[in-house]
Protein backbone atom coordinates (compact mmCIF):
# COMPACT_ATOMS: atom_id res chain seq x y z
CA UNK A 1 0.00 0.00 0.00
CA UNK A 2 1.29 3.45 -0.90
CA UNK A 3 2.45 6.02 1.62
CA UNK A 4 -0.40 8.30 0.54
CA UNK A 5 -2.97 5.59 1.27
CA UNK A 6 -1.43 4.95 4.69
CA UNK A 7 -1.55 8.67 5.42
CA UNK A 8 -5.20 8.79 4.37
CA UNK A 9 -5.97 5.97 6.79
CA UNK A 10 -4.54 8.08 9.61
CA UNK A 11 -6.61 11.09 8.53
CA UNK A 12 -9.85 9.10 8.32
CA UNK A 13 -9.29 7.71 11.80
CA UNK A 14 -9.28 11.25 13.19
CA UNK A 15 -12.97 12.22 13.18
CA UNK A 16 -13.55 15.85 12.18
CA UNK A 17 -17.32 16.10 11.82
CA UNK A 18 -18.83 19.49 11.16
CA UNK A 19 -21.60 19.87 13.77
CA UNK A 20 -23.71 21.65 11.11
CA UNK A 21 -25.36 23.80 13.76
CA UNK A 22 -26.38 20.82 15.90
CA UNK A 23 -25.76 20.75 19.66
CA UNK A 24 -23.40 17.78 19.63
CA UNK A 25 -20.10 17.09 21.36
CA UNK A 26 -17.47 14.37 21.49
CA UNK A 27 -13.98 13.54 20.22
CA UNK A 28 -15.11 13.15 16.60
CA UNK A 29 -16.97 16.49 16.50
CA UNK A 30 -15.08 19.50 15.15
CA UNK A 31 -11.69 19.73 13.54
CA UNK A 32 -9.46 20.26 16.61
CA UNK A 33 -7.80 16.82 16.67
CA UNK A 34 -7.17 16.89 12.93
CA UNK A 35 -5.76 20.41 13.13
CA UNK A 36 -3.25 19.22 15.72
CA UNK A 37 -2.23 16.28 13.52
CA UNK A 38 -1.77 18.52 10.47
CA UNK A 39 0.21 21.06 12.47
CA UNK A 40 2.61 18.38 13.67
CA UNK A 41 2.92 16.85 10.20
CA UNK A 42 3.83 20.20 8.65
CA UNK A 43 6.30 20.88 11.44
CA UNK A 44 7.93 17.51 10.79
CA UNK A 45 8.71 18.72 7.25
CA UNK A 46 10.64 21.66 8.65
CA UNK A 47 7.82 24.13 7.99
CA UNK A 48 6.36 26.63 10.44
CA UNK A 49 2.63 26.00 10.60
CA UNK A 50 0.33 28.82 11.66
CA UNK A 51 -3.06 28.39 13.29
CA UNK A 52 -5.87 30.81 12.51
CA UNK A 53 -8.96 30.90 14.74
CA UNK A 54 -12.26 30.77 12.85
CA UNK A 55 -14.74 29.60 15.51
CA UNK A 56 -14.21 28.65 19.13
CA UNK A 57 -12.07 25.50 19.08
CA UNK A 58 -12.01 25.41 15.27
CA UNK A 59 -8.89 26.68 13.50
CA UNK A 60 -7.39 26.81 10.03
CA UNK A 61 -3.79 25.69 9.78
CA UNK A 62 -1.42 26.73 7.01
CA UNK A 63 2.28 26.79 6.20
CA UNK A 64 4.48 28.30 3.50
CA UNK A 65 7.61 26.85 1.94
CA UNK A 66 9.46 29.66 0.17
CA UNK A 67 12.76 28.62 -1.47
CA UNK A 68 15.44 31.24 -1.91
CA UNK A 69 14.80 33.31 -5.00
CA UNK A 70 11.24 32.11 -5.51
CA UNK A 71 9.07 34.86 -6.94
CA UNK A 72 5.79 32.99 -7.19
CA UNK A 73 3.47 31.29 -4.73
CA UNK A 74 1.15 28.34 -5.36
CA UNK A 75 -1.67 27.50 -2.94
CA UNK A 76 -2.86 23.93 -2.37
CA UNK A 77 -5.99 23.94 -0.18
CA UNK A 78 -8.33 21.38 1.36
CA UNK A 79 -10.95 21.56 4.09
CA UNK A 80 -10.65 19.64 7.34
CA UNK A 81 -14.31 19.04 8.15
CA UNK A 82 -16.56 16.20 7.05
CA UNK A 83 -20.31 15.78 7.06
CA UNK A 84 -21.88 13.75 9.90
CA UNK A 85 -21.80 9.94 10.01
CA UNK A 86 -25.49 9.26 10.69
CA UNK A 87 -26.78 6.09 9.01
CA UNK A 88 -23.39 5.00 7.66
CA UNK A 89 -23.20 1.29 6.85
CA UNK A 90 -19.45 0.99 7.48
CA UNK A 91 -17.26 2.00 10.40
CA UNK A 92 -16.75 5.69 9.55
CA UNK A 93 -13.40 5.96 11.30
CA UNK A 94 -11.76 2.58 10.64
CA UNK A 95 -9.92 3.63 7.49
CA UNK A 96 -10.21 0.10 6.15
CA UNK A 97 -8.57 -0.84 2.85
CA UNK A 98 -9.99 -3.46 0.49
CA UNK A 99 -10.66 -3.82 -3.21
CA UNK A 100 -8.07 -1.14 -3.95
CA UNK A 101 -9.96 1.47 -1.94
CA UNK A 102 -9.76 3.33 1.37
CA UNK A 103 -13.12 3.39 3.16
CA UNK A 104 -14.51 5.79 5.76
CA UNK A 105 -16.01 9.21 6.34
CA UNK A 106 -13.95 11.85 4.59
CA UNK A 107 -11.95 9.38 2.51
CA UNK A 108 -13.43 10.92 -0.63
CA UNK A 109 -14.53 14.35 0.65
CA UNK A 110 -11.91 15.49 1.15
CA UNK A 111 -9.20 13.76 3.16
CA UNK A 112 -8.09 11.90 0.04
CA UNK A 113 -7.15 15.21 -1.56
CA UNK A 114 -5.59 16.32 1.73
CA UNK A 115 -3.39 13.20 1.88
CA UNK A 116 -2.32 13.74 -1.74
CA UNK A 117 -1.40 17.36 -0.97
CA UNK A 118 0.65 16.35 2.07
CA UNK A 119 2.48 13.66 0.09
CA UNK A 120 3.29 16.08 -2.73
CA UNK A 121 4.54 18.78 -0.36
CA UNK A 122 6.66 16.32 1.61
CA UNK A 123 8.37 15.35 -1.65
CA UNK A 124 8.77 18.95 -2.84
CA UNK A 125 10.38 20.03 0.43
CA UNK A 126 12.65 16.97 0.60
CA UNK A 127 13.99 17.39 -2.93
CA UNK A 128 14.96 21.04 -2.30
CA UNK A 129 14.73 21.76 -6.03
CA UNK A 130 11.56 23.85 -6.00
CA UNK A 131 11.74 27.20 -7.81
CA UNK A 132 8.42 28.52 -6.59
CA UNK A 133 6.89 28.95 -3.18
CA UNK A 134 4.09 26.65 -2.06
CA UNK A 135 1.47 27.40 0.56
CA UNK A 136 -0.61 24.58 1.99
CA UNK A 137 -3.80 25.49 3.83
CA UNK A 138 -6.36 23.33 5.59
CA UNK A 139 -9.55 25.18 6.43
CA UNK A 140 -12.50 24.52 8.73
CA UNK A 141 -16.27 24.76 8.30
CA UNK A 142 -16.45 24.27 4.55
CA UNK A 143 -19.42 21.95 4.72
CA UNK A 144 -21.73 24.55 6.27
CA UNK A 145 -20.64 28.20 5.89
CA UNK A 146 -17.23 28.35 4.11
CA UNK A 147 -16.07 30.40 7.11
CA UNK A 148 -12.59 28.87 7.09
CA UNK A 149 -11.58 29.89 3.59
CA UNK A 150 -13.06 33.35 4.11
CA UNK A 151 -10.85 33.77 7.18
CA UNK A 152 -7.86 32.45 5.24
CA UNK A 153 -8.13 35.49 2.99
CA UNK A 154 -7.01 37.62 5.96
CA UNK A 155 -3.52 36.14 5.62
CA UNK A 156 -1.24 38.85 4.11
CA UNK A 157 -0.17 36.62 1.23
CA UNK A 158 -1.69 36.40 -2.23
CA UNK A 159 -0.85 33.24 -4.14
CA UNK A 160 -0.44 33.49 -7.89
CA UNK A 161 -2.62 30.42 -8.50
CA UNK A 162 -4.61 28.03 -6.33
CA UNK A 163 -5.96 24.50 -6.40
CA UNK A 164 -8.82 23.50 -4.10
CA UNK A 165 -8.94 19.76 -3.52
CA UNK A 166 -12.38 18.21 -3.99
CA UNK A 167 -13.44 14.89 -5.52
CA UNK A 168 -13.45 15.72 -9.24
CA UNK A 169 -12.22 12.32 -10.50
CA UNK A 170 -9.07 14.25 -11.49
CA UNK A 171 -11.06 16.31 -13.98
CA UNK A 172 -10.21 20.03 -13.98
CA UNK A 173 -13.14 22.07 -12.71
CA UNK A 174 -13.09 25.71 -13.81
CA UNK A 175 -16.72 26.62 -13.12
CA UNK A 176 -19.24 25.79 -10.45
CA UNK A 177 -22.47 27.15 -9.07
CA UNK A 178 -22.78 29.45 -6.10
CA UNK A 179 -25.58 29.39 -3.56
CA UNK A 180 -27.94 31.70 -1.71
CA UNK A 181 -29.90 30.33 1.26
CA UNK A 182 -32.72 32.05 3.07
CA UNK A 183 -35.80 31.43 5.22
CA UNK A 184 -39.45 32.03 4.43
CA UNK A 185 -42.00 32.44 7.23
CA UNK A 186 -45.76 32.56 7.61
CA UNK A 187 -47.55 33.59 10.79
CA UNK A 188 -50.87 32.49 12.27
CA UNK A 189 -52.71 32.54 15.57
CA UNK A 190 -52.55 29.64 17.99
CA UNK A 191 -55.44 28.12 19.86
CA UNK A 192 -56.55 24.72 21.13
CA UNK A 193 -56.84 22.21 18.30
CA UNK A 194 -60.32 21.14 19.41
CA UNK A 195 -61.53 24.56 18.21
CA UNK A 196 -59.29 25.18 15.18
CA UNK A 197 -61.71 27.74 13.75
CA UNK A 198 -60.72 30.09 16.58
CA UNK A 199 -57.14 30.32 15.32
CA UNK A 200 -55.18 30.81 12.10
CA UNK A 201 -53.09 27.85 10.95
CA UNK A 202 -49.64 29.05 9.80
CA UNK A 203 -48.89 25.67 8.22
CA UNK A 204 -52.02 25.90 6.05
CA UNK A 205 -50.90 29.38 5.02
CA UNK A 206 -47.54 27.94 4.00
CA UNK A 207 -49.09 25.38 1.62
CA UNK A 208 -49.62 27.77 -1.34
CA UNK A 209 -46.20 29.28 -0.64
CA UNK A 210 -44.59 25.85 -1.07
CA UNK A 211 -46.52 25.30 -4.30
CA UNK A 212 -45.30 28.67 -5.59
CA UNK A 213 -41.70 27.68 -4.84
CA UNK A 214 -42.20 24.49 -6.85
CA UNK A 215 -43.46 26.47 -9.85
CA UNK A 216 -40.58 28.93 -9.57
CA UNK A 217 -38.07 26.05 -9.43
CA UNK A 218 -39.56 24.68 -12.66
CA UNK A 219 -39.15 28.07 -14.31
CA UNK A 220 -35.48 28.18 -13.34
CA UNK A 221 -34.93 24.65 -14.65
CA UNK A 222 -36.37 25.70 -18.01
CA UNK A 223 -34.41 28.96 -18.10
CA UNK A 224 -30.91 30.11 -19.00
CA UNK A 225 -28.33 27.36 -19.26
CA UNK A 226 -24.62 27.85 -18.58
CA UNK A 227 -22.47 25.69 -20.89
CA UNK A 228 -20.55 24.10 -18.00
CA UNK A 229 -22.94 24.17 -15.04
CA UNK A 230 -26.40 23.81 -16.52
CA UNK A 231 -29.39 25.75 -15.20
CA UNK A 232 -30.02 27.56 -11.94
CA UNK A 233 -32.00 25.58 -9.36
CA UNK A 234 -34.13 26.15 -6.30
CA UNK A 235 -35.02 23.64 -3.60
CA UNK A 236 -37.01 23.82 -0.38
CA UNK A 237 -34.99 21.62 1.94
CA UNK A 238 -36.41 22.19 5.43
CA UNK A 239 -39.87 22.92 6.86
CA UNK A 240 -40.67 23.59 10.50
CA UNK A 241 -43.82 24.71 12.25
CA UNK A 242 -45.98 24.53 15.31
CA UNK A 243 -45.30 23.51 18.87
CA UNK A 244 -47.59 20.52 19.52
CA UNK A 245 -50.13 18.39 17.71
CA UNK A 246 -52.98 19.73 19.82
CA UNK A 247 -52.19 23.39 19.19
CA UNK A 248 -53.05 25.25 15.99
CA UNK A 249 -49.63 26.45 14.80
CA UNK A 250 -48.84 30.16 14.96
CA UNK A 251 -45.70 29.85 12.85
CA UNK A 252 -44.19 27.95 9.94
CA UNK A 253 -40.77 28.30 8.34
CA UNK A 254 -39.02 27.04 5.21
CA UNK A 255 -35.32 26.98 4.32
CA UNK A 256 -34.60 27.59 0.66
CA UNK A 257 -31.49 26.68 -1.34
CA UNK A 258 -31.00 28.63 -4.60
CA UNK A 259 -28.04 27.58 -6.77
CA UNK A 260 -26.45 30.41 -8.75
CA UNK A 261 -24.96 30.25 -12.22
CA UNK A 262 -21.63 31.92 -12.96
CA UNK A 263 -22.46 35.58 -13.49
CA UNK A 264 -25.46 35.55 -11.14
CA UNK A 265 -25.58 37.60 -7.94
CA UNK A 266 -27.08 36.03 -4.83
CA UNK A 267 -28.82 39.16 -3.58
CA UNK A 268 -30.44 39.68 -6.98
CA UNK A 269 -31.54 36.05 -7.04
CA UNK A 270 -33.14 36.49 -3.63
CA UNK A 271 -34.99 39.65 -4.72
CA UNK A 272 -36.21 37.97 -7.89
CA UNK A 273 -37.54 34.99 -5.93
CA UNK A 274 -39.24 37.32 -3.46
CA UNK A 275 -40.89 39.28 -6.28
CA UNK A 276 -42.19 36.10 -7.93
CA UNK A 277 -43.46 34.68 -4.66
CA UNK A 278 -45.40 37.76 -3.64
CA UNK A 279 -46.95 37.98 -7.09
CA UNK A 280 -47.82 34.28 -7.11
CA UNK A 281 -49.56 34.12 -3.73
CA UNK A 282 -51.14 37.57 -3.70
CA UNK A 283 -51.58 39.99 -0.79
CA UNK A 284 -54.03 37.82 1.16
CA UNK A 285 -51.23 35.65 2.61
CA UNK A 286 -48.68 37.49 4.73
CA UNK A 287 -45.25 36.00 4.09
CA UNK A 288 -41.81 37.08 5.32
CA UNK A 289 -38.60 36.36 3.42
CA UNK A 290 -35.62 36.64 5.74
CA UNK A 291 -32.43 38.07 4.22
CA UNK A 292 -30.06 35.29 3.03
CA UNK A 293 -27.97 33.74 5.77
CA UNK A 294 -25.51 32.36 3.21
CA UNK A 295 -24.34 34.01 0.00
CA UNK A 296 -21.62 32.03 -1.74
CA UNK A 297 -20.28 33.10 -5.15
CA UNK A 298 -19.97 30.88 -8.23
CA UNK A 299 -16.61 30.00 -9.79
CA UNK A 300 -15.88 31.05 -13.36
CA UNK A 301 -12.20 30.68 -14.26
CA UNK A 302 -11.35 31.28 -17.95
CA UNK A 303 -10.30 28.13 -19.78
CA UNK A 304 -7.19 29.88 -21.11
CA UNK A 305 -6.00 30.94 -17.63
CA UNK A 306 -2.47 29.93 -16.62
CA UNK A 307 -3.75 27.86 -13.69
CA UNK A 308 -5.77 25.74 -16.12
CA UNK A 309 -2.81 25.29 -18.45
CA UNK A 310 -0.58 24.15 -15.59
CA UNK A 311 -3.21 21.68 -14.45
CA UNK A 312 -3.76 20.29 -17.94
CA UNK A 313 -0.06 19.57 -18.36
CA UNK A 314 0.17 17.86 -14.97
CA UNK A 315 -2.97 15.77 -15.43
CA UNK A 316 -2.11 14.81 -19.01
CA UNK A 317 1.30 13.56 -17.94
CA UNK A 318 -0.23 11.20 -15.36
CA UNK A 319 -3.60 10.02 -16.67
CA UNK A 320 -3.68 11.23 -20.27
CA UNK A 321 -7.20 12.10 -21.43
CA UNK A 322 -9.16 14.39 -19.14
CA UNK A 323 -11.88 17.05 -19.22
CA UNK A 324 -12.03 20.71 -18.33
CA UNK A 325 -15.54 21.03 -16.93
CA UNK A 326 -18.03 22.56 -14.53
CA UNK A 327 -19.99 21.16 -11.59
CA UNK A 328 -23.13 22.04 -9.66
CA UNK A 329 -21.76 22.00 -6.11
CA UNK A 330 -19.80 24.79 -4.41
CA UNK A 331 -16.20 24.78 -3.18
CA UNK A 332 -13.63 26.96 -1.45
CA UNK A 333 -12.19 27.87 -4.88
CA UNK A 334 -14.81 30.51 -5.63
CA UNK A 335 -13.85 32.55 -2.56
CA UNK A 336 -10.18 32.41 -3.53
CA UNK A 337 -11.04 33.49 -7.08
CA UNK A 338 -13.20 36.36 -5.82
CA UNK A 339 -10.17 37.57 -3.84
CA UNK A 340 -8.14 37.72 -7.06
CA UNK A 341 -6.41 34.32 -6.98
CA UNK A 342 -6.96 32.36 -10.24
CA UNK A 343 -8.32 29.05 -8.98
CA UNK A 344 -9.46 25.62 -10.08
CA UNK A 345 -10.89 22.56 -8.34
CA UNK A 346 -8.99 19.32 -8.80
CA UNK A 347 -8.77 16.18 -6.73
CA UNK A 348 -9.11 12.42 -6.45
CA UNK A 349 -12.39 10.64 -5.82
CA UNK A 350 -15.83 10.69 -7.37
CA UNK A 351 -18.39 13.20 -6.05
CA UNK A 352 -20.95 10.38 -6.27
CA UNK A 353 -19.15 8.76 -3.30
CA UNK A 354 -18.99 11.92 -1.18
CA UNK A 355 -21.31 12.02 1.86
CA UNK A 356 -22.48 8.44 1.24
CA UNK A 357 -23.25 5.67 3.71
CA UNK A 358 -20.19 3.70 2.53
CA UNK A 359 -17.79 6.45 1.46
CA UNK A 360 -14.58 5.33 -0.26
CA UNK A 361 -11.83 6.45 -2.62
CA UNK A 362 -9.69 4.62 -5.15
CA UNK A 363 -6.06 4.22 -4.04
CA UNK A 364 -4.97 4.44 -7.67
CA UNK A 365 -6.54 7.90 -8.03
CA UNK A 366 -5.16 8.92 -4.66
CA UNK A 367 -1.60 8.19 -5.80
CA UNK A 368 -2.19 9.85 -9.17
CA UNK A 369 -3.39 12.99 -7.41
CA UNK A 370 -0.22 13.21 -5.30
CA UNK A 371 1.87 13.06 -8.48
CA UNK A 372 -0.33 15.64 -10.23
CA UNK A 373 -0.06 18.13 -7.34
CA UNK A 374 3.70 17.61 -7.30
CA UNK A 375 3.99 18.28 -11.03
CA UNK A 376 1.60 21.25 -10.87
CA UNK A 377 3.69 23.07 -8.26
CA UNK A 378 6.97 22.16 -9.95
CA UNK A 379 5.75 23.47 -13.32
CA UNK A 380 4.49 26.72 -11.80
CA UNK A 381 8.06 27.65 -10.94
CA UNK A 382 9.12 27.24 -14.55
CA UNK A 383 6.36 29.21 -16.26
Amino acid sequence: MSETAKLLQELVRIGSINPMGRDVTGPTIGEARLTAFLEEFLRSLGLRPVRQKVHEGRENVYAVYQPSGARRLVLLEAHQDTVPVDNMTIDPFAGDTRDGKVWGRGSCDVKGGMAAILTAVRRLVAEKALKTGVMVAFTVDEEQTFAGVKKLLDVPLRPDVAVAAEPTSLEIVIAHKGVARWKVRTAGQSCHSSYPERGVNAIYRMAPVIAAHERYAAMLAAGRRHPLTGTATLSVGVIRGGTSVNTVPSWCELEVDRRLLPGEDGEEAFRDAESYLRSAIGPEIAVELVEPWLLDPPLDTPEDAEVVSLARKAVSAIIGHHRVCGVSYGTDASKLALAGVPSIVLGPGDIAQAHTADEWISIEQLDQAAEIYYRFVSAAGKS
